[in-house]
């Protein structure tokens, strides 16, 4: 069973809050104090994304796709790492109080019987799907969530091709597929100012 399939709705914004908790003692210093459920599927190995935005821009977005560690412990762990995402600035106590904290707990992926763009494009499901590439030894992923911003299979996929570092207009070879679903639980803004 996966842990997205025996988390309750409670137990979801409960994670969401936890990332927000996180964020929020990494930028004022603070020891992260929270008490978590001593037994259930908080304590059971899971893999999430955290996901940080600010009016709408991407501010941080790190995660797993492979449960090894408690689901508790990855949100606090990807919390704090997307504060750092190499790809932008680090998070800042001026955007806490418009800081918008999604956490996506991923189901386990699963192989995409695929031989080629065409037949992987026929098998995606917009809207659904998650999908990992591997080819050459790279990964990229994408959580099922950026079909809102890219709902085309064939915009989804360049995108993922370029975000992993592979030319578009070629096929990798060797690229190997597999997809995941996850549910988001969020944690919204506003926030008070950290003074």
């Amino acid at each position: 069973m996966t842990v997205t399939a025996t988390l309750l709705p409670t137990e979801g914004r409960f994670l969401a809050r936890l990332a927000a908790d996180a964020v929020h003692a990494r930028l004022t210093g603070v020891r992260l104090t929270a008490r978590i459920p001593s037994d259930g599927p908080l304590q059971d190995d899971g893999a999430c994304f955290v996901t940080l935005e600010r009016a709408g821009a991407l501010r941080g977005c790190v995660g797993s796709l492979e449960p090894v560690q408690p689901l508790h412990r990855d949100v606090v762990r990807n919390a704090m790492r997307a504060m750092r995402d190499p790809r932008l600035p680090p998070v800042t106590a001026a955007d806490w109080p418009g800081l918008e904290v999604k956490v996506s707990v991923l189901d386990r992926p699963e192989p995409v019987a695929a031989d080629g763009r065409e037949a992987l494009l026929a098998a995606l499901r917009p809207g659904v799907d998650g999908l990992i590439i591997v080819a050459d030894g790279r990964r990229a992923t994408f959580l099922p969530s950026v079909w809102a911003k890219l709902p085309e299979p064939e915009r989804f996929l360049a995108a993922l091709l370029r975000k992993g570092g592979w030319p578009v207009g070629e096929w990798p070879a060797g690229l190997t597929a597999l997809r995941y679903g996850s549910t988001e639980y969020h944690d919204h803004g506003p926030r008070p100012v950290i003074g």
